[in-house]
């Protein structure tokens, strides 16, 4: 063991991380579970005060280390825990690429993030996408597990904070695509909400889901944030299915599903909001179309744009369907062609 207890101050250029990165990248050996319960046991403390693993550093902080395992105390350089299979497999994802940001075509199924002690996701995998830097690059915004579609990535600890500050200030611009059940009407329009998070059950909240409050309701429900969203619908199958066009004013979690389940019209293959009392629907499946249309949720985040932190450019990402979503356009007759670039240019 190192018995001493180290006081380590936070360097510049090492500001706006989260603590448990910040600890991990000068102690490699140092895992997940052991950093939080350094955290929850107040032997780790910023400045004096109690944190959390996810608290953000400031350059200039001090950092309170308690006596760590021997050779922790030096980083080392470690052998990648990514598979050849997984690094090639998230090399495909790549669809833009630059000296400072990576875009994926993330697919459907792979957790942005992980729990501890799991490397498949996007963040445990990142190392494998350094393409000749030194650090791998770092997650500036969030997708579900299930919805697939353009990931951002940073490959500059500077880029990474000026993206994390423009997701945060509303200063980019997501459109998804989805196939919902049945068809909302009126075609064009917007959706406000209060979104309040409802405990789930078990020791890790398994079951955990957001649910709607009314507008007039929000001031006075606790927790209550509110939310907003734009859709367009693009194409109708009768009276059957709707492709539809998405764009979030608001960042909340899981916006876009209970949105347009509260709407009447859930996405298909959502099988958390797509509740069976709904048209269309089957039981235990949520959401569901039927025919030959795959079960899988149909959410696609296809487009994003943003100015570019360095170029000061705006730069517009698209991703193309994941092939569920594609089989299912195909069994409707749509191509991807068919939707504007911008599909809510009349609500401007």
């Amino acid at each position: 063991m190192s018995y001493s207890v180290q006081l380590v101050t936070v360097g510049e250029g090492e500001g706006d991380q989260r603590l448990d990165r910040w600890l991990k990248r000068r102690y490699p050996q140092l895992g997940q579970g052991g950093i939080e319960k350094m955290c929850r046991k107040g032997e780790l403390r910023v400045n004096g005060g109690r944190v959390k693993a996810s608290t953000r550093l400031e350059e200039g902080q001090e950092v309170r280390v308690p006596p760590l395992p021997t050779g922790d105390t030096k980083p080392e350089h470690t052998k990648s825990k990514v598979s050849a299979a997984d690094a090639r497999m998230i090399q495909a994802t790549v669809i833009y690429r630059d000296d400072h940001i990576i875009a994926l075509n993330k697919p459907p199924g792979l957790p942005v993030q992980g729990g501890s002690g799991q490397t498949r996701h996007v963040d445990g995998l990142a190392e494998a996408l350094c393409f000749g830097l030194d650090e791998k690059p770092r997650l500036v915004h969030r997708l579900d597990k299930d919805t697939s579609g353009v990931l951002v990535l940073a490959r500059t600890r500077q880029v990474a904070a000026d993206l994390t500050a423009a997701f945060r200030h509303r200063e980019t611009r997501k459109i998804y695509w989805a196939l919902v059940a049945g068809v909302p009407t009126p075609y064009l329009g917007e959706i406000k909400t209060g979104l309040l998070k409802a405990p789930g059950h078990g020791s890790k909240g398994e079951g955990e889901k957001m649910i709607a409050i009314h507008p007039r309701d929000i001031d006075s429900t606790p927790g209550a944030k509110r939310s907003r969203t734009l859709y367009a619908t693009l194409y109708r199958v009768g009276s059957r299915a709707a492709w539809v066009a998405l764009e979030p004013v608001t960042g909340r979690t899981h916006q876009l599903r209970v949105h347009m389940a509260e709407m009447g019209h859930p996405i298909a293959g959502d099988g958390k909001y797509g509740g069976s009392s709904q048209e269309n629907l089957g039981d235990g499946w949520g959401a569901q179309v039927g025919g030959i249309i795959s079960k899988k949720l149909h959410l696609h985040a296809r487009t994003l744009s943003f100015e570019h932190p360095v170029t000061r450019k705006t730069l517009t990402i698209t991703a193309p369907l994941p092939e569920h979503m594609k089989e299912s356009w195909e069994t409707f007759g749509w191509t991807e062609d068919l939707a504007k670039d911008d599909p809510f240019e009349e609500l401007q």
